[in-house]
Order: structure tokens, then C-alpha cells, then sequence
């Protein structure tokens, strides 16, 4: 017979973490009538008929008597946005529910408000489970809205997006170990890129603006009074450079105005070169909507997110539009 190894409880807890589980808040009260609230990735479904839910709590718990002497509780499913609201439930000591928006639902339990899912449970059965209690309930109310779910993997919140049948953006057979394909990350941001921007180019176009023109008009709306040297600072990575002569024809067309002594002027916008600059971001707002429907809720936060992640491992230093 082999010699059993000593338990890594510390391997143990990295094989859960690569379970993938939604993020809950479980809410009761107390036998003196004061809110408890706990978080909980360790919820999940027992039944549908009659539908029965279950989750967990450690006994080293603060809220553990509230919890196995209260007749109800309240399973709030989180939102993606709702990541401050577990944090805030995560910890003790603190008044949880202080400064929140809440209802009240069955047996007073408090209920948290913007959820994917609230379900409203009388408890059933309290079971012992190592060193947590099991509580299993039934389930009396509930609600719900479709938004994307707030989730937990390896020790930290994630984003759920679907995944579908994998798609080729063309019919010609491509060897993947290829150095360059679809699959290239460069060419697939590339080609996202332009074809978005396309879009957005026949906005430009309409008016006799350049791409470089457009960038210029876009900054100054954020912040208005700019100098040449902090647009091409701005422009570094663009491959396009703000020149005198741009912004003389900028000027030409009275969407700019300059003051300041040569060589060190400050560009601002006109009112026609406000006006227009805000027409053309609110079609390319309109344009985001539609590509961003189509996508769905769930993929469009996890696409964003993606993209500011992938930002931040490659940004070099870069200025923003919004700094000074």
C-alpha cells in the first residue's frame, strides 16, 4: 500500500481557484433584527422542483449565529460593476450596509439593488461541512435582469464572455504555425482598427478633414489651448505629425484660432470647430453602439477590458488626451 503524501492545502487552493464560480452576496438578519451580510462564491443550485439553493459560511464566521438562527436569506447573483459591493461584503468589523441602496423582502432580509439575480429562500436544512455550515434553502421570490455577471478565477474578479464556434476571416487554408495569420494578435487589432475607422473616415470626409485634422479637433475638445510640440506628443505612436501648415489650414477653415507669440502659439476652437468636432464624435459614439450591440453586453465589457489591458503591458509612457 503507498504511503500517503502530507496535503498541500495550498495546492488545493489553486485547483479550486481554476473552477470558475459567479460572485454572491448572501444577506439575512439577526435574532436582535440587525442586516448580516456575507460574500460567497460558494453558492450553487440543488433543485428545480421545488427549486432549492445552497451555499456555505465558514464558522470561524462573525455572522454565522445570524445566519443559523434567521428563518431567511437572500442570494444577491452580482453584476460585472459590482465588484466594490463583494469587496465591501468580503470584510468584517465594518457597517456593510451602510449608505446602501436597499429593499426588504421576505422575513425583512435586506435586499441589494442592480444584481444580475435576487433570490428570496427559506431556510431548509443546516448541515455540517468540515469547517463550514451548509445551509440549503428554498427559494420563495426572485428576480432577475440580463447583464453580464460579475465572476472569480485564480484569487481574482474576471469577465464571462461566450465563446462560440471558432470563425476564419477567410476561406484560404493557413498553416497556424505560421508566424503571421488571422490569428496574429498585430493583424487582428490592425484590421479591427481600420475598419471601425472607415466608418468614422466618411464622417471626415463629408467635412474636408484629414485624419491628422480630426485628431487635432478631437484633442482640443477635451482640452482646448495646445501647442504644436504637445499634439505631435500626443501623436507619437500615430505615424502623423501636426504641423504650422495644418494648423494654418485648420485656422483657413475657421475651426481653430491661435494666439502667442510665434513660434510658441496655443491653438483653441472656434465655435464652428466645436460644434462640428462634437457632430462627428456623437456618429462615432452612434457607430460604437452598433458594433457594441451586436456584440452583446457580456462580450463588450470583456472586449474593453481586454483592450485597456493589453494598453497597459504595451504603453511605453505615452501622453493622453486628457493630461495637461
Amino acid at each position: 500500500m503507498a504511503t500517503d503524501t502530507p496535503f498541500d492545502q495550498q495546492e488545493f487552493r489553486k485547483a479550486l481557484g481554476a473552477f470558475t464560480t459567479g460572485v454572491t452576496v448572501i444577506t439575512g438578519v439577526g435574532s436582535d433584527g440587525a442586516p448580516v451580510g456575507v460574500t460567497a462564491n460558494s453558492f450553487n443550485s440543488v433543485s428545480l422542483d421545488p427549486p432549492m439553493v445552497l451555499w456555505s459560511l465558514a464558522k470561524s464566521s462573525r455572522s454565522l449565529t445570524a445566519f443559523t438562527q434567521s428563518q431567511n436569506f437572500a442570494v444577491h447573483i452580482l453584476a460585472l460593476d459590482q465588484d466594490a459591493l463583494s469587496n465591501r461584503f468580503a470584510k468584517s468589523g465594518a457597517d456593510k450596509f451602510a449608505g446602501l441602496n436597499l429593499e426588504h423582502g421576505a422575513g425583512g432580509v435586506p435586499l441589494l439593488t442592480g444584481c444580475v439575480a435576487r433570490l428570496q429562500c427559506r431556510t431548509a436544512f443546516q448541515y455540517e461541512g468540515g469547517d463550514h455550515i451548509i445551509f440549503v434553502g428554498e427559494v420563495i421570490a426572485m428576480d432577475r435582469r440580463d447583464a453580464p455577471p460579475l465572476v472569480f478565477q485564480a484569487g481574482r474578479y474576471a469577465v464571462a464572455t461566450a465563446k462560440t464556434a471558432a470563425q476564419a476571416l477567410t476561406d484560404d487554408v493557413q498553416d497556424e504555425d505560421a508566424s503571421f495569420s488571422e490569428n496574429f494578435t498585430g493583424y487582428l487589432l490592425a484590421r479591427a482598427h481600420f475598419q471601425f475607422y472607415s466608418q468614422l473616415r466618411s464622417h471626415l470626409q463629408q467635412h474636408g478633414l484629414s485624419d491628422c485634422e480630426y485628431f487635432v479637433l478631437s484633442v482640443l475638445v477635451v482640452r482646448d489651448g495646445r501647442s504644436i510640440a504637445n499634439f505631435n506628443e500626443r501623436f507619437s505612436y500615430t505615424g502623423h505629425q501636426v504641423t504650422p501648415q495644418l494648423v494654418a489650414r485648420l485656422e483657413v477653415k475657421g475651426y481653430v484660432r491661435t494666439a502667442g507669440p510665434a513660434g510658441q502659439q496655443l491653438c483653441y476652437l472656434s465655435e464652428a470647430g466645436r460644434a462640428l468636432t462634437l457632430r462627428i464624435i456623437a456618429a462615432a459614439k452612434a457607430l460604437e453602439a452598433d458594433m457594441l450591440g451586436k456584440l452583446g453586453e457580456a462580450d463588450a465589457a470583456a472586449l474593453k477590458n481586454l483592450l485597456k489591458q493589453f494598453i497597459l503591458h504595451t504603453d511605453p509612457g505615452l501622453a493622453h488626451p486628457w493630461t495637461a
